[in-house]
């Protein structure tokens, strides 16, 4: 007998969650002692698969499931890419998984019959953790019960009415972290999230999505809010005293309710296509992130600077996917930010050109900020200016802090 395999089975169970699913379960050819030891993981993951497979992994699942022996499934996850998948099969699986105390869930499911959609089980409703995407039917009973769900993510999923959301999250009393991620079709027209214990929200809406009205928040204990929203709807949100991380990527007519509602936040990372209004306050905000795709983004920047007194941080970039418009021209302010004054420890530049507006603030921020410790800079791969010269200027450019280090990445 080899080593490995007089180790006790919980052991070599542990050593089997190392390795993906269909591996721990070709260990069962090895020798007797391996046979049925695949069938007390806790973990059951099967996906992706490509079409050719499918027949045969419907059969595994249909054959062995029934037979697995851990006590506690603390997750299932299935990525089900094919038509040939039937409700009657996933929800069999999923009633097992379930009758093993599933903790956590996820399922992605693509390519079924538009015209007969698989809706969840009812029987879901002891999961922790819920995660579904792809051609899924959300239809909620009215008598539904999540009690201990702590965590859900809703993927590209297709919603049975309007009132399929809210009534959702109304049954889940501990929820505190949820992904919301629209399709650009199969769209509630109203989006309600209201959860007083929710602590981590993301929301996307896709760009061109006519069909949804608007949306309302009421999260009062929210700690992380990320929203990216490129289209023109009301938005009705209530403050969120205790966030302390924001991520915003919109394109909305007006942003007073949805910067009112954050003014408490410590990080907040933003990229804008409206101009913010003057007046609103960021007393503790600390980290400030701000996105230089639009032509007004130079003006942007200045004004949450102002209303930024004690920020220690600033970070200047293009977001994920977005491309620069071109600076127009801005005005220099005509009374210092006090977070220059006061608290801005550090800079970083990514992306940077050398381009007249770029240097202009660079130039701006090396002058007024007493307590700055770091300036980095990080070039474009498509710089307006020769490398050496753009370096040069700003190396000579007089430094309110003696002590800041300036450094080109």
């Amino acid at each position: 007998m080899d080593i490995i395999s007089g180790l006790p089975d919980e052991l070599l169970v542990k050593i089997l969650l190392l390795v993906p699913t269909k591996v721990a379960v070709s260990t069962s050819i090895l020798s007797k002692r391996w046979e049925y030891l695949w069938m007390w993981l806790p973990k059951l993951d099967y996906g992706p698969r490509n079409c050719s497979e499918c027949e045969k992994l419907r059969c595994f699942l249909d054959r062995n499931l029934p037979l697995h022996r851990a006590p506690v499934l603390e997750s299932f996850r299935l990525d089900l890419c094919c038509s040939r998948f039937k409700p009657e099969n996933i929800n069999m699986w999923i009633g097992i998984a379930v009758s093993h105390c599933l903790r956590e869930l996820e399922m992605m499911l693509y390519e079924s019959d538009p015209a007969k959609p698989f809706v969840l089980p009812s029987n879901l409703y002891a999961c922790k953790s819920l995660v579904v995407g792809g051609d899924i039917l959300l239809d909620v009973p009215t008598m539904a019960s999540l009690p201990s769900l702590n965590t859900m993510k809703l993927q590209s999923v297709r919603y049975f009415s309007d009132k399929t959301l809210p009534l959702l999250l109304s049954k889940c009393p501990l929820l505190e972290d949820l992904v919301v991620d629209l399709r650009e079709d199969d769209t509630p027209r109203y989006l309600g999230v209201s959860v007083p214990s929710l602590q981590s929200l993301s929301l996307y809406i896709p760009y061109n999505n006519h069909i949804i009205d608007g949306f309302v928040l009421v999260t009062p204990a929210l700690k992380y809010f990320k929203l990216m929203d490129y289209n023109e709807h009301y938005c009705l949100i209530e403050n969120m005293p205790n966030l302390i991380e924001a991520y915003l990527d919109v394109d909305c007519p007006d942003i007073k309710d949805l910067i009112g509602s954050i003014t408490s936040v410590k990080r907040l990372s933003i990229c804008s296509k409206t101009m913010l209004d003057e007046g609103f306050v960021f007393n503790q905000l600390e980290h400030l992130e701000v996105c230089l795709c639009m032509e007004h983004s130079s003006n942007q920047l200045f004004r949450l600077l102002k209303a930024s007194s004690n920020l220690k941080r600033l970070d200047i970039s293009l977001m994920r996917g977005h491309v620069s418009q071109g600076m127009a021209d801005w005005n220099q302010p005509t009374t210092v930010p006090e977070c220059l004054l006061s608290s801005m420890q550090n800079l970083n530049w990514s992306s940077y050109t050398g381009e007249p507006q770029e240097r202009e603030i660079v130039v701006y921020i090396l002058k007024h900020a007493v307590h700055l410790k770091t300036a980095t800079i990080k070039s474009s791969s498509e710089l307006g200016v020769p490398r050496s010269e753009m370096l040069k200027e700003l190396e000579i450019s007089y430094r309110a802090s003696a002590a800041c280090q300036l450094m080109f990445e």
